[in-house]
Parts: C-alpha cells; structure tokens; sequence
C-alpha cells in the first residue's frame, strides 16, 4: 500500500493508506495527550485499524519530539557559549532545562550570587548536553559499523566455537572423574555443596556503602514509548502492524519476553516450569561468574565442582545481538532465530537493548511488576506508556500482586529448610542463621493458624472445622503471633539472599523430604548421595531418549511462601488475607487478596509523561476513573476520554433489546429465575425463530458453563434441541481449553460447507459462556458470526467472599454521588457490562462485516444499563417490548443484508 501524509492541525501523520476520518480524530488526539503529558483512556471498536493509529499517533509525537530536543539542545549549546563570555541569556522552554532554570533561591541572597549560581548551572547543562552528544554519536557510529561489516558476526561465532571447545574439554573432565576412586568422589561431594551454602548477607544500608555506584556504568535512556499487551501473540500482531506503517524501517524496536519464549537452550527449556527455567538460568550464570574466579587459593579451585555455564550467555555475544535488533524491527520468533544464529541469549540480549530503544513492546506482568520491571532495567521515568487491550487492566494488576500458598507447601518449606539449617548451620554466618531461623517461626506460624502442626504430614491432619475467613492483615499478623518479625527485612533478605533457590537445589540434590512421609534423614541423605554419584557419571543434564519428554519438576515450596511474605507487606486498608480451612491441612490455603490495585499502578503514573490507556470496548471508563487514577493521586483534569465510532455504516449492525419472548413470557435472567423450565424453554423458542432467518453462524452467550449444560440438557429433554438442528448445527463450548480450537475449527468448516453446498442447513449456532474461552480474543467475522445472543446479564457471583470484600472496601474508601448507587453496586454492574461488551464484541469485525445483536432480558432497556454500552452500539439499540416486532426487524435486517452480498 502506498504511504498517505495525513496533516492534521498543521502535524504530519505518516499512515500506510488514506486513514478513516475517525482514524484522522483517533491519531489527532492521542498527540495532544502525549504531548501535554496527560492520561488518555481510548476507545477504538475492533476494525478501526486502532493498531496503527495508536503506532502512527504515538511515533509521530516521538519524532517531533526528538526534533524539538535537538533543536533545543543546538540552541542551548549556542547560546551556552555566549553566557560563559558574559553575555545573559535566556533558556528555552525545554524539558531538558527546566531543572536548574527552576530552583529556588533563599529570599534576600545578592544579586551576584545569584548570577554566579545560575552560570555555574547553565555550564554544567552545557556539559551534560555535550556527553550526551557524544553518546549518541558513538551510538550511531557503532550501529552503522554493525550494519556495514558483516565480518563482525563471523568473530563472534568464531570466538563461540572457542568456547564450545572449552566446554567439550570440561565434559571430558568429568567423564574422567567419574571413573575416578572412591574418596576422589567423596571430595567432590564434599566441594559440590559449597554453591548450596548462603553467602555472607548483606542488608542493603551495607550493599549501598560498600558498592561502587553502577548507575553510571549503564547506558543513558532515550526518550521511548512502552507498549504492552495482554499475550505474546497480540504482541507479535502489533510488531507486524509497526512494520507495515511508514515508521516500521526507522524504529528501533525491542520486544521483552520469558524466558519461556526467549530462551535458546535446550537444556533450561526442557525444564517444563517457569521457576525451575529461572532458577536454572540464574544458576549458570552465577556458575559462569565464579568459576575460576581470580584471587581463590589454589586448594579451593581444586575442589571447586565443575559446573556448567550458558554457552548463550557472553556479554560481547549479547552486545552483537543488542545491535543487530535496533537495526530492524524483529519479532520475538525472529529474536529467537537470531540468537541461535549469533550464539547469544535473546532474553538478556534484548534487555541490552532497552536503553537506546525507541518503541519497547512487552507484556502486561513485566510493566505492572515493579520488581520484574526493575529486573528487566526498564526506566519509566519521562516515558510514555500505552497499555492495549486495557479493558481487564484493574483485574490483571489484582491477580498480578494477589497470591496463595496452601499448608502442604507451608509445611514442605519449613521441613526443607530445617533439613537445610541442620546440614549447614555450622557454615552459615549469624544474620543468615537468624533470619532462617525467623522464616522457620513464620511458617510454623502460618500453619498453625490454619489448625495443623509443621511436624506432622498435612496430608493426614484432618480439620475439626472447615470454611473461609477473611481477616484484614493485621488482625492476621496479630492472630498468627508474629506481628514481632519484621516482615520487610525477611522479604528483603529472602529476595537478596536468593535463599529459595539454593533450597530447591539442596532439596533435588540431596533429597529432603517430610520426615513424615516415611523417610529417615539417613535415607534423604543416602538418596541424595546416589543421586549426586549418578550426575557426575551422567553429566548435569542428562538427554532423553527419542520421544521421550521431561516432566516438569516442582518449584521449591518457599518461593510460593515468599511471593505470600512479600504480599503481606501492603498497607492494612489495601489487602485482605483468607484463611480457607479444607478437610485437613494440607488443602487448606493462606491467600491474599489486593484490594486497591492504585497502590501499584500509582508509581507508573507518577513516574511517566505520560500513559494511555485503550481497548476495543473500554465502557464502563468509571472503574478507570475511580478505582485506578483517582487512587493514583491522578487529578480529575489530567484525564482524557476519547471514544471513537466505527466505521462500519449504521445499516450494518442491528442491536436489539428483546423484553418478551414469542409466548410474551418476560425476559428477565436473575439467579432465581433463569432455571425456570418456562425461562429455558423461552429462550429455545427465540432461538428457533432466529435460526430460521439468520445465515450463516450464531453465537450464543450463557451466564455460566452450568447453566449451558442445563439449558442443553433441557432441551435435549423438550424436543427443542431436535428443533434447532433442523437450521443450525449445534457446538458447545468446551470446558478444557485443549479442545477449544478442536471446536471452533468444526464451527467454522460447517459454516464453509453450508454456504457451498446449500441444503435444509444453514449454518451452525454455538453455544458458549459469558468469560470463557471464546468470548475474548476469538474474531466471528463474517459468516461466522451473523448474529450474537446475549442470555440475561451475567452478574458476577455475590456469594464470593472476595467480592464482598472489594464492595465493602469500595463503598468505604470512595464517596458516593448523590444520585447514584453505592460504589459496590456499581461495581456488580460494571463488572457484567464488561463481560457483556467483550461478549458482543466479538461479531463486526472489519468495514463490510455486518451483524445482528441480540439482548435477552428486558433490563438492559434501562438507561443505566444502556448508558454502559458501547457508543457505536448504544447510538444504534432498538428496544423490543415484544417478540414480534423484533422478529421482524431481524428478518428485514438479514434478508436486506443477503441479498446486498449476492449482488
């Protein structure tokens, strides 16, 4: 497609083609919110090309910006020079040098020492724009240089082969030492421990006094835009849409992800969990750190155990990566290829990246974190932000930072790490004793308030009392007796000191075990013993035989019980912890429940210029407003709210609000009146009539999977079921996610069919659940999906301690508008229009589509309801009062439609 310079208010938008006018308005006013640092929340319908309106929105504002830095800076420098002769200037209004043109001067101070202070300070802005010149310049001098000479990647993968020499030579090393004697395997036994023992911790008042500052070692930021996304797919779409615009040659674009998606070794990658991949990857690089580390005596690198390293992880490897991907835009499978090709780990390479990126692409958990966006040396300070698919964003920050631990893993943890303690404790420095042995307290604690005893096996302890309680974190502190301990200290030293993973190898090297489960201490150890004499005649990573697959192994029990510590951390009125007491111990469960989600989303707003916040469906924006920005400390006037239309025409969808149904049974889905085999049987009869006019595919939503199978099973029972065959195939919606897209493929090939081949069938209707799996992310575009039904307003359950809780907290902590309902009502309400919106999403999906859109149940006529409906939907609702009219309606509507698409 030809590039369209789109000029809008005087900027220049490069676009792939001639953008929709809404495209034009969408592009328009995302500039003014980046560009007066504001928070946006947009709304775009799914076929509006949101994508590249976000990407040729945003990557305009970043070029005109870097234009007006520039300029800024030459000015400065300019100027500069003339200043330092005696001459008095004026700075220009820039971000850059708003720092020491704004400091506040004592009252009455000479005018001298002011003029001497404001030079001093202008000189050394000078300086610090000349260093950041020279930066940039070395910057791009050493990408031209990686772009021009090709040889640089054949030195690299010469040195990578030097490499691979040394570690056959290591192998064969350690094939000879295991035909060795008796007492030389016993020595290495001996050495092998010494990675298992705790180094000598340091608090961090201590680490900062002795360490020199690294922060200047690392490379300065450029100013970056940060967009992340739900799923590494959506992620790779939004890579291919960036290279597709006009922007896509000269952006400089890095894309993060796990090491599940970004690791290149095999070895680490078999491993199955994800904790186990990142213990695993920590641990060879540790290995490769202090193996024949300069200064050790020469008794200790003799008995030093030879280990493994990440034949990936070489920094002047990852340096070549780094390089290579800022001179193209890559998506992750092609990160991934480049790394094997370079030899070098794209995880850490792609990292090395960040600082000179313009556009960092990375998913939800990695910003929203701010301990894994502190690992992957992300900077948000002066940045900007674009969360997509935003619409769950309040309930992803909630799982993100809510954790649980159960009493069979309270209990693991506390015999692993007094096995541990007993081994090592006469090597182990005093801080460490104590803090181990202040993790001891807190879990034999933690399972005590649960009813059980750490000594015995929680399998067989059975539970006088069962059901949930809810307690606020410092009457579960208080309950627990250990409201003594500080709990910032144990994180902190659990965290720094890493004691979780040196468990998890003592534990897989050694056997520990509940002694409970039957295992003597002699026989863990013995096991452990055997287990170690068959690594060192196996190797490390032993290979699997043709077909055979490793299953994954266990994370270690403390890292879930630290993940609950550190929850356990956040301010009493933001949390609650639920105490699940189940049959016997080892079910029951310790979980912690986040209740301002603000409290973690506050730093991201703070620190950045700017954060926009967009979706195909983001209505209801209250949720937004109250619950996240409010809570930020965001001011009411920093917010912006665009929603644009779509740019389908008006006579393309048909959304209708049916009150009755053909019998004038009134629609209304409540909990107590959906099961009515009057209500099942209504909802059978609209379905038959709509079978018979609508072509092509239905989708169906029902409020849960049980209701599903009982509105089913009912007709099976009546003979509806029999009756809807007759137009439509009938699929259901699978409760396993491995068979969804079994289901959908068969959807989709009975449509195909249909419509070739004719016949007394007319499409296919399926069945599926309000907030499984089809009813985000999977398009119904055209035949596919003709009409969507919405069964009643899935109201989220009320009975769930976890809501109730988030209710009471909202209507405590947020005012009440005269007028309206209490917060929690409105949240109950947003909640189901949420789940309805993304719901009916899922039809019209491109210009030409077109659909009908069903709503069974006479409450969504009220105009607080229909005020929660997308515009583009809301502006076009028609409302029902019987079945007739809407039959009608429908029938017109698809007859028109079917013949336009004939023609």
């Amino acid at each position: 497609m030809a590039e369209e310079n789109c000029e809008i208010d005087g900027i220049n938008f490069p676009f792939p083609y001639k953008p929709y006018p809404i495209q034009k308005d969408f592009m328009a006013e995302l500039y003014k919110v980046l560009d007066a640092g504001k928070i946006g929340i947009f709304e775009s319908p799914t076929g509006t090309g949101k994508s590249l309106s976000l990407i040729c929105g945003a990557l305009s504002w970043l070029r005109d910006f870097e234009q007006k830095k520039l300029q800024a800076e030459a000015h400065l420098l300019a100027s500069g020079s003339d200043s330092t002769s005696g001459g008095k200037n004026s700075l220009p209004s820039s971000s850059s040098c708003q720092e020491p043109c704004d400091t506040l001067r004592p009252a009455g101070e000479p005018d001298w020492v002011t003029e001497f202070v404001q030079k001093k300070e202008e000189r050394e802005l000078v300086e610090r724009l000349k260093e950041e010149q020279v930066k940039r310049r070395k910057r791009e001098e050493r990408l031209q240089q990686v772009c021009q000479d090709g040889r640089l990647r054949f030195a690299a993968k010469r040195m990578k082969q030097e490499e691979e020499e040394t570690e056959t030579l290591l192998r064969l090393s350690r094939e000879m030492l295991a035909a060795g004697t008796g007492p030389e395997l016993l020595e290495q036994l001996e050495c092998g421990e010494e990675e298992l023992v705790l180094a000598e911790y340091e608090s961090d008042e201590e680490r900062r006094a002795s360490r020199v500052d690294e922060d200047d070692l690392e490379e300065e930021h450029v100013t970056k835009i940060y967009y992340c996304s739900r799923t590494h797919s959506q992620l790779a779409q939004f890579v291919h849409e960036v290279l597709k615009s006009p922007f896509g040659e000269e952006t400089r674009l890095v894309s993060l992800g796990s090491r599940q998606n970004l690791c290149v070794n095999e070895d680490v990658k078999n491993l199955g969990s994800v904790q186990l991949m990142n213990d695993r990857c920590v641990d060879m690089q540790r290995s490769k750190h202090e193996k024949n580390r300069a200064g050790e005596e020469k008794l200790k690198r003799k008995r030093q155990k030879i280990q493994t390293s990440c034949p990936f992880y070489n920094h002047e490897q990852m340096q070549l990566f780094r390089d290579e991907v800022l001179l193209k835009v890559k998506d992750m499978e092609q990160l991934v290829a480049l790394g094997k090709e370079a030899r070098a780990c794209p995880y850490y390479g792609s990292r090395f990246a960040v600082p000179a990126a313009q556009l960092v692409v990375l998913p939800y958990p990695m910003l929203l974190h701010a301990a894994t966006r502190q690992a992957a040396g992300i900077r948000l300070q002066g940045q900007v932000v674009i969360i997509d698919e935003a619409h769950n964003l309040i309930d992803t920050i909630t799982n993100i930072h809510s954790t649980e631990v159960n009493g069979s893993q309270l209990c693991q943890a506390h015999s692993q790490l007094l096995q541990y303690m007993e081994r090592y404790g006469k090597r182990l420095k005093a801080k460490n004793l104590m803090y181990i042995k202040q993790v001891l307290y807190l879990l034999e604690k933690f399972v005590d308030v649960l009813g059980g005893n750490v000594k015995q096996n929680p399998s067989t302890q059975s539970l006088p009392q069962t059901g949930s309680e809810l307690k606020s974190i410092n009457d579960f502190l208080f309950q627990s007796q250990v409201d003594n301990i500080n709990l910032f200290k144990v994180q902190r030293y659990l965290e720094k000191s890493m004691v979780s993973r040196k468990l998890s190898g003592f534990t897989e090297r050694f056997g520990a075990v509940l002694p409970s489960l039957g295992a003597s201490q002699e026989n863990c150890n013995l096991d452990g013993f055997q287990y170690f004499l068959k690594s060192l005649q196996s190797g490390p990573e032993e290979s699997l035989e043709e077909g055979q697959s490793a299953a994954p192994r266990p994370a270690s029990p403390l890292m879930h019980v630290e993940a609950f510590l550190a929850a356990l951390t956040t301010a009493n009125q933001d949390g609650r912890v639920i105490l699940s007491r189940q049959g016997s111990v080892g079910q029951s469960s310790l979980k912690f429940l986040l209740l301002n989600p603000a409290v973690h989303f506050a730093q991201v707003v703070k620190e950045c210029r700017a954060v926009v916040i967009a979706g195909g469906t983001m209505q209801p924006v209250s949720d937004f407003r109250e619950q996240l920005l409010a809570c930020s400390g965001v001011e009411a006037e920093r917010v912006v709210e665009f929603s644009c239309g779509h740019v389908i025409p008006p006579e393309n969808i048909l959304p209708l609000i049916i009150c009755s149904g053909p019998s004038n049974q009134q629609l209304e889905f409540t909990y107590q009146r959906r099961e009515l085999p009057q209500m099942m049987e209504e909802t059978g009869r609209i379905l038959c009539n709509l079978c018979n006019v609508v072509p092509g595919g239905m989708v169906c939503f029902l409020p849960s999977y049980e209701y599903l199978l009982q509105v089913h099973a009912h007709w099976d029972k009546t003979g509806l079921l029999a009756r809807l065959s007759v137009k439509k195939k009938i699929f259901q919606e699978p409760k396993r996610a491995s068979q969804v897209e079994q289901v959908l493929m068969a959807y989709c090939k009975c449509i195909t069919c249909c419509s070739h081949t004719g016949g007394h069938l007319t499409g296919a209707l399926l069945l599926s659940v309000v907030g499984g799996k089809m009813s985000e992310g999977i398009n119904f575009s055209d035949d596919l999906g003709r009409c969507v039904v919405m069964v009643g307003m899935p109201y989220p359950n009320m009975k769930s301690p976890e809501l109730q809780e988030k209710m009471a907290y909202l209507d405590q902590t947020l005012p009440r508008i005269q007028g309206q309902p209490p917060p929690g009502k409105v949240l109950v309400e947003n909640l189901c229009m949420k789940a309805v919106n993304q719901s009916i999403g899922r039809a019209i999906r491109h210009q030409r589509d077109f659909a009908s859109i069903v709503l069974l149940d006479h409450r969504y006529a009220r105009p607080a309801v229909l005020a929660k409906l997308p515009a583009w939907i809301r502006d076009r609702v028609e409302i029902k009062a019987t079945f007739g009219p809407a039959f009608a309606a429908m029938s017109k509507f698809h007859r028109e439609k079917s013949q336009r698409s004939l023609v």
